[in-house]
């Protein structure tokens, strides 16, 4: 929803009036006050209700993490694989 709201703001604007525009959405301290909001939602939806989502994310997260920081050796040695056949 919030995509769409922004695109409504951008679509009547032109090239050159959109840097204008996105500079004051994406200023530092519209960012920090953005995620402190963010954070204050998490810990009011979660956190609060006890509610063991946390738990979740930071497993699911963990995976995801370590699934990403692992890829690129993954594939060096996929592509090593491919290049030499298999042993």
């Amino acid at each position: 929803m919030a995509m769409r709201a922004f695109y409504n703001e951008i679509k009547g604007l032109k090239v050159k009036e959109l840097p204008s525009h996105l500079k004051p959405i994406f200023s530092i301290s519209n960012l920090k006050n953005a995620g402190g909001r963010a954070l204050d939602n998490y810990h009011a939806k979660y956190i609060e209700t006890s509610s063991v989502d946390p738990l979740l994310h930071i497993c699911f997260g963990g995976m995801i993490f370590s699934y990403l920081v692992a890829l690129p050796e993954e594939r060096r040695h996929l592509q090593h694989q491919q290049e030499h056949g298999a042993h």
